[in-house]
């Protein structure tokens, strides 16, 4: 016997296969290896699976959980990457390599159970991205990502997070990308494309209607279906079409009673046969809850072994389950093809990965800074405090560690800097968390940027009277308020640990007091009426620190823009309640965030699209003409100001019986030089003008007049044209041809 068939033996035999089989399978067919298949991605997958014994192929349909967990009762297989999430076995007779997965929505994660964490650059959160408004941005930011999970031996991720924010306190929302749908599945599939440049597969998850952490494993999430479909369901196709993704993960919760691992609406109705989804559906870490009808509902492969137990794509389960009839050999045979057919689309055959590369962390840290740069947005700006005045000679920095780094958020995205944790020991040092900051002062880069200044740092909320003596000192003062979030945990609308109080003792005390927020998403601000500056700064990333410090020195002028509404009382929310266990009926529908808020005439603390600039610009001339199923927008954007700048031109569409008066049509960032003037043309998706009416499957727009308005945001306005269209109707498969540009 060769060399190679010695090891193609000892593999088999691994992997529970007979040395009878696979001599009388080497016999009748000579073993053709997965890279030396020949075709498209469908005709390689379909070689390869004619050559698969079935204990092959249930092999790729189970993963298990890469980390240790506990480890007196489980063990990670040996070949999974240190402190990953999941591990899927390869085929090595046939050269298919195994799936090293990692969590990688903000950065390549570590999970918190690993004993040695990897230190890896961690991103802006998600939001914050989408805060960006800036798809390039994304796609650099999810680049990024991708090149740093290759040099890990990673090929596939765990990113792609699309979920509306439909709950303002979900903990989650910060890794998430806003609350419109059009917006939402923009960014995040600009993000995806990104990370699969690097020739890896990533995922988009949570499929679907994950927008709470509370009983997010048993909560049954009801919208009408129509609603559903011009919401949630939109933001995933957009991304999707967008990002072309070689998986899609199946979230924990039900929809519609079933659990989304098993609810064949969602994975085969809407997922394959309507949307044409190629690749395969991965299962949330314990989100199956059962073989057969999973498996004939969609999901094709169970994730996480060892952190779940119940095991429900064991080879066992599946042999007997096609054994009793209960799943077709068909359906084995498309479970094993939907994984095959983006291993070998996105390059994980023919362009393998491997540990141990190196990764060129300056260039990196780049990258994260300019997103938290581009993500920050100004709120409020009265008397132009900010940028601060070269003449400020005394500055108090006042709360939220701004002396040590910068907030992140928790759970499975965590990122582990490559330094220390700047203040270790925040409780909770356990799952969900720890409580991370990146090692990037605020306070030590101001210092860098302001050389000639005084500038004094108080703790601020153990003793808020020195910090507000401290402050009546300052020519200005900037307080840091933090909120921490995390995966399994939903948090309160509101700051926390005393530091409104704080807030509203030192602008009492120094009318030049300036917020900057770092949370995971809105906060209700009782004292904003009291400051004259606020900044939201989300969780910024490894170089947070410095991206803050030029924000606020004008070194950057900000250009963020709100992605979700920030309201001003938890009153004007759909559900003001906490958010609810067992059956959460979303009867709002699909005006989910402003498009509520308009529909109820709610005037928001700052509405969706808000942002404000060191620069001013006008928006005009709009025209608007007919494009194919849609419409297209023509207008001219200018810098009035004496700064150069970017500014995020919104379009938004009104329609006849919609969900609310206006839902955001397109958007265009662009950067200004003073003076300038630049014409944009913003193309308006068809799905954004039409109705989904479940007893005529498909995209229905009327007859009638539409009112297409341009401007700064949800609630400022400039120009708006009203247009005849004639009816249309799209079917549930239209899509575009190609992404507008």
């Amino acid at each position: 016997m060769s060399r190679a068939n010695v090891w193609k033996m000892t593999a088999a035999l691994s992997l529970g296969l007979s040395a009878q089989a696979l001599m009388a399978q080497q016999t009748a067919t000579p073993v053709v290896l997965a890279a030396a298949t020949k075709g498209t991605p469908a005709e390689r997958a379909a070689a390869t699976l004619a050559q698969m014994t079935q204990d092959e192929k249930l092999t790729l349909l189970k993963g298990y959980f890469g980390t240790d967990f506990p480890p007196a009762k489980f063990e990670a297989p040996k070949a999974a990457r240190n402190g990953s999430a999941g591990y899927v076995p390869g085929i090595p007779r046939l050269g298919i390599p195994p799936q090293w997965q990692a969590d990688a929505g903000i950065g390549v994660a570590t999970q918190g159970g690993a004993a040695e964490k990897r230190p890896r650059t961690a991103l802006p959160s998600g939001l914050a991205t989408a805060a960006s408004w800036d798809p390039e941005l994304a796609f650099a930011a999810g680049k990024m990502i991708g090149s740093e999970a290759r040099a890990d031996g990673f090929n596939v991720l765990l990113g792609g997070s699309v979920n509306l924010m439909r709950e303002p306190r979900n903990g989650r929302n910060f890794e998430y990308t806003g609350e419109d749908p059009l917006l939402a599945g923009i960014m995040a599939g600009a993000q995806i494309a990104g990370v699969q440049s690097n020739q890896i597969i990533s995922t988009v998850k949570h499929f679907a209607v994950n927008d709470q952490e509370t009983d997010r494993n048993n909560g049954n999430a009801i919208v009408e279906e129509g609603a559903l479909r011009m919401s949630d369901l939109l933001a995933f196709q957009i991304a999707i079409e967008r990002g072309d993704p070689g998986s899609v993960m199946c979230a924990y919760n039900r929809v519609g009673g079933l659990y989304a691992c098993e609810q064949p609406f969602l994975l085969t109705q809407v997922l394959r046969d309507e949307w044409g989804f190629p690749g395969y559906v991965m299962s949330d870490w314990g989100a199956a809850h059962s073989t057969a009808a999973a498996a004939n509902a969609g999901l094709d492969q169970e994730s996480g072994y060892g952190l779940q137990r119940a095991d429900w794509f064991s080879a066992d389960k599946l042999g007997k389950a096609v054994a009793a009839g209960e799943i077709s050999q068909a359906q084995i045979d498309l479970m094993v093809t939907r994984i095959l057919h983006p291993i070998y689309a996105h390059g994980l055959i023919d362009n393998p990965v491997s540990e141990g590369q190196p990764i060129d962390f300056t260039a990196n840290r780049a990258v994260s800074q300019r997103g938290a740069e581009a993500g920050m947005v100004l709120l409020k700006n009265e008397r132009e405090v900010l940028p601060l005045a070269a003449t400020a000679r005394r500055i108090a920095v006042i709360g939220g560690h701004a002396d040590k780094g910068v907030l992140s958020g928790g759970g499975s995205s965590q990122v582990y800097p490559d330094g220390t944790n700047a203040v270790p020991g925040i409780k909770p040092t356990s799952w969900p968390g720890p409580v991370v900051f990146y090692p990037s002062s605020p306070l030590e880069e101001l210092r860098k940027l302001l050389p000639d200044a005084q500038i004094d740092y108080a703790e601020g909320t153990a003793d808020p009277a020195a910090a507000a003596r401290l402050a009546a000192q300052a020519d200005v003062v900037l307080v840091f308020g933090t909120q921490w979030a995390s995966e399994s945990i939903d948090v309160p609308l509101a700051l926390g640990d005393g530091q409104d109080a704080l807030i509203g003792a030192v602008a009492a005390a120094n009318p030049n007091t300036v917020v900057v927020l770092q949370t995971g998403g809105p906060v209700l601000m009782p004292w904003a009426d009291k400051v004259p500056a606020i900044v939201e700064a989300w969780y910024p990333g490894r170089a947070g620190g410095a991206a803050i410090a030029r924000i606020l020195t004008g070194a950057v002028n900000p250009s963020g823009h709100l992605p979700a509404t920030f309201p001003r009382s938890l009153d004007q929310l759909p559900h003001p309640g906490d958010p609810r266990k067992g059956d959460i009926v979303y009867d709002e529908g699909a005006a989910v965030g402003y498009k509520w808020f308009d529909k109820h005439g709610h005037e928001p603390l700052f509405p969706f699209g808000h942002g404000l600039s060191y620069t001013t610009f006008e928006i005009d001339h709009l025209v608007v003409m007919p494009e194919g199923e849609g419409l297209v927008a023509m207008v001219e954007v200018t810098n009035t100001g004496k700064r150069a700048g970017a500014e995020v031109v919104q379009v938004y569409v009104s329609g006849m019986g919609w969900e609310a008066p206006r839902r955001l049509g397109g958007f265009e960032r662009v950067e200004l030089a003073p003076g300038e003037t630049k014409q944009l043309d913003i193309h308006i998706d068809p799905r954004v003008l039409a109705t989904w009416f479940t007893g005529r499957p498909g995209w229905t727009h009327g007859a009638g007049a539409y009112t297409i308005s341009v401007g700064h945001s949800s609630r400022e306005l400039g120009d708006s044209v009203s247009i005849e269209l004639p009816p249309s109707f799209l079917p549930p498969a239209w899509r575009p041809a190609k992404p507008a540009p």
